[in-house]
C-alpha cells in the first residue's frame, strides 16, 4: 500500500504545464518536457488505499488505481504498467485527454483535494514506453473467425484490439485517409500529439490487426455485402452529425462547424498543407458552445494568431464549490478552466467565455461575408432572452461547437445494414451491444430482428461522451462480439450499453 499518513503530509500538486508564452509558439502538448517524476510518485502516496475505492466507480473502465497508485509511489512503474493495461488498452489516450470523473470520486475528495490520479496515470503511460511495456501481444493461435471493424476511434480500435489478441481475424475500416478518427483530427496536437497513437497503431499491426483507410463503408463499399465477408461487424463510426444554429444569417461565409474546421488545422501539423485553408490569423472569431470542442477550437485558434477571441456559453457560470444538487462521488459542475481558457485569460486579462449568452443573428457585409454576431443574455433555466441585453460583437471567423446528435443520420451504413435510431438518436442495440434492425414488414406484422452478428460501440450507440467510456464500450463490445462467435468469452465486460455515469 501507499503511505498510510501521505494523504497528510503532502499537498495536491498537479503537474505543471509549460508556461503559456512558450505553448502559444507551438502546437506541442502543453505538458511535453515538464518532469512528472518524482512529483507523481510523492502524489501517489497521498493515495489512502481505501476499503472500497469509489475512484473504481467514477471510472467506467474500472482502472485499479490504487493498485497502480501504490506501484507508482514506489517506483515500481512495470508492475504499475501490468495493473494500468490490465483494464485500459491506451492510458495514454486518458491520461492526456480525460477530465478524469475518478478524481471526483476520490475518497479524499469528501473533504479535501482528491489525489492527481489523471498526473499519475499519465506518468505510468510514459513510463510503458520510455521502458518498452509496450510490446505486441499477437495471440498464439488463430480462431479462424473474422471481424470487420468499421471507425477506428477509440471505441473502434479498443474493440479490435481485444478481438485480435483473443485470436480472431480483424480488420479496421476507415473512411478518412489515416486511422484514429477524432483522436486523428478532431483532437489538437496541443492536447495530445499524434505519435502518441501512430505507435499504437504500430503495436496492433504487429499483433495482427489489419487496418483499411480511405474506404467509405456504406458508400464506396456496400455494407452489407462487407457483412457477408466476415464472421462479425462491429460499428464503430461514432457520433458525428453535428448540431446546427438555425439563426437569421447563418449562410454567411466564414461560419464553420468545429469539426471543419479542426481537422484543418491538425493536417497542418500531418504535412499535408503549409497553411491551413481556414484560418483565425488577425481575425475576431466567436467560438459558440461552452464545451471541449470549444475548447479545442479556443486553443486553435490563440496559436493561429487571431486578433481576438470570444467563446458564448449558454449555461449559467458555474460556482466555485461542489453544488448540494451533486454531491460525492459524481463528476460535479463548477468552475473549471482549461489550458486553452488560460492561455486567453493571460493574454487578455479575463475569461473569454460569456457565460448565459446565446445567439440570436449573424451580421455580413455586402459580399456575404460574416462581420458581427448579435447576443443576448439568457435566463440560466428556461433559457428565454433577458430583456434589453442585445448587443453585437465583431464576429470575422465564426465556429460552431454544439456538440453531435449521434451518428449521421441516412447513410449508405445505416440503411444497407437496416439499422435503426433508438429514442436518443443514436443505433439502437440490445443489452448485448447487438445492433437492431429497422422494423420489417411480414404479412403486414412489423418484425424488429437485428442484423446477425452485428454489433454497435462507442458514441454510435452511447451518443456523444468521454474517451474512457469509448474504450470501456469497445471493451466490452468486444467480449460480446467473442461471445458471439465462440459460444463463450474470457475477455471483460467492464460496462453495458445502458450503463450511464454516476449522477446523484
Amino acid at each position: 500500500m501507499t503511505d498510510p499518513h501521505g494523504f497528510l503530509k503532502f499537498p495536491r500538486r498537479p503537474v505543471p504545464a509549460r508556461p503559456v508564452e512558450e505553448r502559444l509558439n507551438d502546437w506541442h502538448e502543453v505538458y511535453e518536457g515538464q518532469m512528472l517524476l518524482p512529483l507523481v510518485s510523492e502524489q501517489a502516496d497521498r493515495c489512502m488505499d481505501c476499503g472500497i475505492p469509489f475512484c473504481h466507480n467514477g471510472c467506467p473502465l474500472g482502472n485499479l488505481i490504487p493498485e497502480w497508485n501504490a506501484y507508482a509511489a514506489r517506483g515500481d512503474w512495470r508492475a504499475a504498467a501490468e495493473r494500468l493495461h490490465a483494464t485500459n488498452n491506451f492510458p495514454e489516450f486518458t491520461g492526456q485527454l480525460c477530465p478524469a470523473p475518478c478524481e471526483a470520486a476520490c475518497v479524499l475528495a469528501l473533504n479535501a483535494d482528491p489525489v492527481t490520479i489523471k498526473n499519475v496515470e499519465q506518468a505510468i503511460a510514459d513510463q510503458i514506453w520510455e521502458r518498452g511495456y509496450a510490446s505486441p501481444h499477437p495471440p498464439e493461435r488463430l480462431s479462424g473467425k473474422t471481424v470487420a471493424v468499421i471507425g477506428s476511434g477509440p471505441a473502434g480500435l479498443a474493440a479490435a484490439q481485444q478481438l485480435t489478441r483473443t485470436g480472431h481475424t480483424v480488420a479496421v475500416y476507415e473512411r478518412a485517409d489515416r486511422i484514429g478518427g477524432l483522436l486523428r483530427y478532431g483532437i489538437p496536437a496541443f492536447k495530445m500529439d499524434k505519435r502518441r497513437l501512430d505507435r499504437r497503431i504500430e503495436q496492433m499491426r504487429a499483433e495482427g490487426t489489419k487496418f483499411r483507410t480511405g474506404v467509405d463503408v456504406g458508400g464506396d463499399l456496400d455494407a452489407a455485402e462487407l457483412r457477408r465477408r466476415y464472421d462479425a461487424m462491429v460499428i464503430a463510426v461514432g457520433a458525428t452529425e453535428q448540431r446546427e444554429l438555425s439563426v437569421p444569417g447563418r449562410e454567411l461565409h466564414g461560419i464553420h462547424q468545429a469539426m471543419d474546421y479542426l481537422p484543418l488545422a491538425n493536417r497542418v501539423v500531418e504535412g499535408d498543407y503549409d497553411a491551413p485553408p481556414v484560418t483565425a490569423e488577425g481575425k475576431h472569431v466567436v467560438i459558440v458552445g461552452g464545451g471541449d470542442t470549444g475548447s479545442d477550437c479556443l486553443g486553435t485558434a490563440l496559436r493561429q494568431g487571431a486578433a481576438s477571441v470570444v467563446q458564448l456559453d449558454i449555461n449559467p457560470e458555474p460556482g466555485d464549490d461542489r453544488p448540494d444538487a451533486e454531491p460525492w462521488p459524481v463528476y460535479p459542475k463548477v468552475y473549471r478552466i482549461s489550458h486553452a481558457h488560460e492561455e486567453a485569460r493571460g493574454r487578455e486579462g479575463t475569461d473569454p467565455r460569456l457565460f448565459s449568452s446565446a445567439t440570436l443573428r449573424f451580421e455580413g457585409s455586402a459580399a456575404g461575408q460574416v462581420r458581427a454576431l448579435c447576443l443576448t443574455e439568457v435566463e440560466p433555466t428556461a433559457r428565454r432572452p433577458r430583456p434589453d441585453t442585445e448587443r453585437v460583437i465583431p464576429a470575422e471567423l465564426v465556429l460552431l461547437a454544439l456538440g453531435f446528435s449521434g451518428p449521421e443520420r441516412g447513410t449508405g451504413l445505416m440503411h444497407q445494414l437496416g439499422l435503426r435510431l433508438d429514442e436518443r438518436g443514436n443505433f439502437a442495440r440490445d443489452a448485448g451491444f447487438a445492433a437492431a434492425a429497422a422494423p420489417a414488414e411480414r404479412g403486414g406484422q412489423a418484425l424488429r430482428s437485428g442484423p446477425d452478428g452485428v454489433f454497435v460501440t462507442g458514441d454510435a450507440g452511447r451518443g456523444q461522451s468521454l474517451v474512457v467510456w469509448a474504450i470501456a464500450e469497445g471493451r466490452a463490445t468486444a467480449a460480446a462480439t467473442d461471445r458471439y462467435l465462440t459460444g463463450s468469452t474470457a475477455l471483460p465486460a467492464p460496462i453495458g450499453p445502458r450503463d450511464r455515469p454516476l449522477v446523484a
